[in-house]
């Protein structure tokens, strides 16, 4: 089967991507979903940081590809092996795909799933490769590839959902919500009455603002370098607002907790970010990051700090979620009013747009700009 999708085929095109144009759309065919996989068409898909981190080369991958990971659409066809999907079914697809059988997955951690990881990085599914273009493969991207109208994608990587919550709104939480909200709930397992910063406020980060909201933090304390985005936050729940260029952000967090937060969030993917998460937490505090900087950069840890003041450093992919069990909780609670996902969506574009909103998403100044097909 044919059909339209934005195709990047060379990493480390400069920007405006508007005139360098680094994802094309072009004619691409997919072939039928093998064991354990599903078509998808396509309905909304997000732009999110972690597309131009390929695109820029920070995360390379093989070329070409087709981008896109935080998406949802409708089941056409499943492949054998799928008996609890059909067609009809709507689905949110999530970048981390899980093959159920090695010792993360059945420990209840399939965001650490090591042959999904490995397909990622190789740019396949767990099963090979589906896309081409005049009989050449068109690599995936995370197990996903959401920037075309189908996609075929590993049972594993879907989530099926309530068909009456609106496809654009539920793409946000295959990446976005999943990510942040399950930072503050499972990975740092925040605690009522806690004092939280949350350094960077893309949707990733706004997330992790609600879901501190969520587990029921009394201070929350939001950190970037653009005002107003911080205005956005202090909308959104954030008790408190610093700009992160200011020389004395850290000297006016301490102060603002008296002492520094239980819970430091490095939600920018940038070592300055990360290094601001850690000396705005408390002595014995925690400090999480959920950012994906490039493989090459470092963080330089003061080896006695974290010995004398008992601080504990955290990664957290996929917000340490199950997704088929955190997903239909988070959707129930933004049901509820405690989510407010929608609140997130800057603007909608077509997919002949999203050069345009890949500049739009550098500025700094959007949160979530959707994709619709």
């Amino acid at each position: 089967m044919k059909f339209k999708a934005a195709v990047i085929r060379e990493m480390g095109l400069a920007q405006p991507y508007a005139q360098s144009k680094p994802l094309k759309i072009e004619e691409v065919e997919v072939a039928p979903p093998a064991g354990r996989e599903v078509l998808v068409r396509v309905r909304a898909a997000s732009l999110c940081h972690s597309d131009p981190s390929t695109i820029n080369g920070n995360r390379p991958r093989p070329m070409p590809m087709i981008l896109g990971h935080e998406a949802a659409g409708g089941v056409v066809e499943c492949g054998p092996g799928v008996n609890d999907l059909k067609a009809g079914d709507h689905v949110v697809m999530v970048f981390a795909p899980s093959c159920g059988e090695c010792i993360a997955c059945k420990e209840g951690h399939p965001g650490r799933c090591e042959p999904g990881q490995m397909a990622n990085g190789a740019g396949t599914l767990l099963g090979g490769v589906r896309l081409s273009q005049n009989g050449a493969p068109v690599y995936h991207h995370v197990g996903v590839s959401a920037f075309a109208e189908y996609a075929v994608v590993n049972r594993g990587s879907l989530v099926k959902i309530d068909n009456q919550l609106p496809l654009d709104q539920a793409a946000l939480f295959g990446c976005a919500v999943l990510t942040g909200v399950g930072a503050a709930l499972n990975t740092a397992r925040v605690f009522p009455g806690a004092r939280v910063a949350v350094v960077g406020l893309g949707g990733v980060g706004l997330n992790a603002l609600f879901g501190a909201q969520v587990a029921g933090a009394s201070q929350i304390i939001a950190l970037d370098v653009h005002d107003d985005k911080l205005e956005l936050a202090k909308k959104l729940g954030a008790t408190d607002a610093v700009n992160a260029k200011d020389a004395d952000a850290v000297a006016k967090v301490k102060a603002l907790t008296s002492g520094g937060v239980d819970f430091g969030f490095e939600m920018a993917g940038s070592v300055q970010a990360m290094e601001l998460a850690y000396r705005v937490t408390r002595r014995g505090g925690t400090t999480v990051t959920a950012g994906l900087p490039h493989p090459d950069a470092r963080w330089a840890l003061q080896h006695v700090n974290l010995t004398a003041e008992e601080r504990t450093v955290k990664g957290s992919y996929v917000g340490s979620c199950v997704p088929p069990r955190d997903m239909p909780r988070y959707i129930d609670l933004y049901r509820k009013g405690k989510l407010p996902v929608d609140k997130l969506m800057s603007s909608h574009l077509p997919l002949e747009q999203i050069n345009e909103g890949f500049d739009n998403l550098a500025s700094g100044h959007t949160v979530r700009q959707i994709i619709t097909l």
